[in-house]
């Protein structure tokens, strides 16, 4: 009998999160929901369980050392990380006006939280026969599109902390990447598309559920996929 997968999804209780942990349970897998709000991470979790999905709840703030300690502590077993929780930051973000303390807070959870969670779940992942770790990231945080046009649908609004903070979680998962390069950690980063998510004011012209497949993909490679790769649903982004 296959050993059923666990995976850990941050930022699942809403949109893009909750399609992924929704699309990885009906795969058969072990799904821990991860969310700072106790009620909607208890609602994500009734949800999903009636749908069928073998669920449960991670409270865990990923902007936060000690949450992110502690919801790690909490699982036993983990073969896949997606690291989707993230923010758009107060806007307008325009960079001759845009507060230094908003573009620090956009950071500190697109990119410290992804290294946050990451860092902490190595050692479970470690265990995994199959380990894989999904960055959700963005085409705005492609420098080639953005250096290359100035169509706002294809670079979305000028901003000068939501879309670095990408560039910069691109950046890193990178060096991750060649970290472990000589082991069987695969990690990725996933372009969702423009998903009508809270995150834009459901501006997006994908669903959710669109936008959590390429997630799912990565997140289910085999053993010589790739790693350190900028991938949507057409295939690799130019960073």
């Amino acid at each position: 009998m296959t050993e059923q997968k666990v995976a850990l999804v941050t930022g699942a209780n809403k949109g893009i999160g909750y399609a992924i942990a929704a699309g990885l349970g009906a795969l058969g897998w072990k799904v821990g929901v991860g969310a700072r709000d106790p009620q909607r991470l208890a609602e994500a979790v009734s949800k999903l369980q009636a749908e069928g999905v073998d669920a449960f709840g991670v409270r865990i703030d990923v902007s936060d050392d000690a949450s992110v300690a502690a919801a790690v502590a909490s699982i036993d077993k983990l073969d896949v990380l997606i690291n989707n929780a993230g923010i758009t930051g107060t806007l307008p973000q325009e960079p001759t006006t845009v507060d230094p303390a908003v573009l620090l807070e956009v950071v500190n959870t697109n990119v410290l939280g992804a290294l946050r969670v990451t860092n902490a779940a190595l050692p479970l992942l470690r265990n995994s026969a199959a380990p894989r770790i999904v960055n959700m990231s963005s085409g705005t945080g492609s420098l080639t599109e953005q250096s290359s046009t100035n169509d706002p649908a294809r670079t979305g609004p000028i901003n000068a902390a939501y879309s670095p903070s990408k560039s910069m979680l691109n950046a890193v998962t990178v060096q991750f990447a060649k970290e472990l390069a000589d082991t069987n950690i695969l990690i990725n980063l996933a372009c969702p598309g423009l998903v009508a998510t809270d995150l834009n004011g459901h501006r997006g012209t994908r669903t959710p559920e669109q936008g959590a497949a390429i997630a799912i993909k990565l997140a289910t490679l085999p053993d010589d996929g790739p790693t350190g790769r900028f991938f949507n649903d057409d295939g690799e982004i130019p960073w």
